[in-house]
């Protein structure tokens, strides 16, 4: 049995997954080393290993807890509540989630541009059940007529196309926009008006 953690050893974890998350999303897995971590975790590499194995279990660990957030929005779209108003809420909460949380976007971006060698198997079984069970939410609102009909899968995909975006590629949309904009006050008014016109019916 695994003893709990005490309050600094809980607090020391947090550090280095903190220090992992800054490191990762900047250097990717492979760039990143235990020795970049633990420097900017101001923790000696001997401490860092006293918490997690390998560079690899920092990662895991990110991606783990990263996961859960991702999918918190999609799990949160209701099937019977107003379609509309369902699918722009899941929009806007993605836009947040890429605002509050670009370092963890990012990370995510570059486990996906690795082949996901360490989240397949979760790709293929818990989110790929994630999507399912929501592209037949909307389908099942297409058949009704109260949203337009398009291809559910790709719906989400487009979502997460167009809300991610400006987390992974924050300094390119910030230099093409120039200064005095807000990327993601334009980008809400932008997507609102955006999947409003392609999912409303004839």
């Amino acid at each position: 049995m695994t003893r709990p953690q005490s309050r600094i050893q809980q607090k020391n974890s947090q550090t280095i997954l903190d220090a992992a998350l800054d490191v990762f999303s900047q250097a990717g897995f492979r760039g990143a080393t235990l020795d970049q971590i633990a420097e900017v975790a101001g923790l000696s590499k001997p401490n860092l290993l006293y918490y997690f194995a390998s560079k690899e279990a920092v990662h895991t660990a990110l991606l783990s807890g990263l996961l859960d957030t991702w999918l918190d929005p999609l799990r949160a779209i209701d099937p019977k509540g107003e379609p509309l108003a369902e699918i722009m809420a899941y929009v806007h909460r993605k836009l947040d989630l890429a605002r509050d949380f670009p370092r963890e976007s990012r990370l995510f971006a570059n486990e996906m541009l690795q082949g996901a060698p360490r989240m397949r198997a979760i790709i293929e079984t818990d989110l790929k059940r994630l999507v399912d069970e929501k592209a037949q939410v909307f389908t099942v609102w297409m058949d009704q007529g109260r949203i337009a009909r398009v291809h559910p899968v790709h719906l989400i995909f487009s979502i997460w196309a167009l809300t991610q975006h400006y987390a992974d590629f924050d300094v390119q949309v910030r230099c093409v926009l120039g200064p005095g904009h807000d990327p993601f006050a334009e980008a809400g008014r932008h997507l609102d008006t955006l999947f409003r016109r392609v999912l409303t019916p004839d």
